[in-house]
């Protein structure tokens, strides 16, 4: 089958022939339909993350936000049978440590990240394999394509754990969004859904403007301004409620910390690049006189799955609104280069394998 490879750490993917994955017992293989392109994906592209342990070697399937077909069961699966539609979360949990018994899959003690790991072969493929797949898999409403999915698959569901769980959102707060890519951009969608008051904070014109028909009511482009918190606090009158940093680097972490207003939240969702390799000087006497909250959210627990199916279908969510575009297989290692200069316009889906 095809799959999009790192051969080399920096240099464009591979599109070559790999060995069609087998299921193990516990395993289930699934027929990749849809799978998003996340900066996630780029950062480990680019060989991040070796500070905190989590390199991803070359010789990876990248591709961790899928929507399939069941095509091949092991033999101790027992809920899903072959042509079942799933969804599958990027973070493989094993069912059995104490978060997963607890409803947060997301902490897994063992977790291995879909696509971001050698144990885990990704969905930039034709077919990929799931690990304890009664607990990982979740079955599709009906109401829900493959390409919708997989615009939710990642950073659609981590900015909705962001904000209504981390954060604990409420209707009427202002929320500042530090960076307007596909997670930046959900965070949007979903905080207006939510009778939120969304600003988007970008560089990009182009971004901005798709903020704006997600529903920011009011955008700052921060090359245009001296000091883009202090143009928050202006529109807020005295600082947001809630802001996230989509992006992660010091820059839009440090300018949303000092976005808040008094007892803010700050919610960490954009993870970190070899510039800052995982450490950003914060202003911590501000956060404490304020008593400032700073969050860090991974992904979404999968038990919050069917509230997100039900506000889609309810027409309060609409994932489709954040897919920029659909793609081949081909355009893949393109369309990864082109997130080196924050080219890419909400979330790309490949849709052709």
């Amino acid at each position: 089958m095809r799959a999009a490879v790192i051969e080399e750490h920096g240099e464009p993917l591979a599109i070559t022939d790999v060995e069609y994955p087998e299921p193990e017992p516990d395993q289930v293989v699934v027929e990749t339909k849809a799978c998003g392109i996340c900066r996630s994906d780029w950062h480990a592209w680019q060989g991040d993350w070796s500070w905190i342990g989590a390199g991803v070697p070359e010789g990876q399937i990248l591709g961790h936000e899928p929507a399939g077909v069941v095509a091949a069961v092991g033999e101790d699966v027992e809920t899903l049978a072959a042509g079942d539609r799933v969804a599958v979360p990027f973070h493989l949990g094993d069912g059995n440590c104490a978060h997963c018994r607890e409803g947060r899959a997301n902490n897994c003690e063992t977790v291995l990240p879909l696509g971001l790991s050698e144990y885990a072969p990704g969905a930039f493929a034709e077919a990929f394999p799931v690990r304890e797949a009664d607990f990982n898999c979740v079955k599709l409403p009906d109401e829900v394509d493959f390409a919708e999915m997989a615009g939710l698959g990642c950073r659609f569901m981590t900015a909705y754990h962001a904000l209504a769980d981390r954060a604990d959102l409420r209707p009427g707060d202002w929320v500042a969004v530090h960076g307007c890519g596909g997670v930046g951009l959900s965070a949007i969608h979903i905080a207006r859904a939510l009778g939120a008051h969304p600003i988007a904070i970008d560089v990009l014109d182009s971004k901005l403007e798709r903020a704006e028909e997600l529903g920011a009511v009011e955008t700052i482009n921060g090359a245009d301004v001296d000091n883009a918190p202090r143009e928050v606090k202006a529109i807020t009158d005295g600082g947001a409620d809630v802001s996230i940093d989509a992006l992660g680097i010091a820059e839009t972490c440090q300018n949303s910390v000092t976005s808040l207003g008094t007892r803010g939240s700050h919610v960490q969702v954009g993870l970190t690049t070899g510039e800052e390799a995982g450490q950003i000087n914060l202003p911590v006497d501000v956060m404490t006189m304020q008593e400032i909250d700073f969050h860090g959210s991974f992904g979404m627990p999968l038990v919050r799955y069917e509230e997100l199916f039900s506000l889609i279908a309810q027409g309060t969510l609409e994932p489709s609104k954040i897919i920029g575009e659909t793609l081949s297989l081909e355009d893949a290692p393109e369309t990864l280069a082109a997130m080196d200069d924050y080219e890419t316009v909400g979330i790309p889906v490949i849709t052709e394998f």
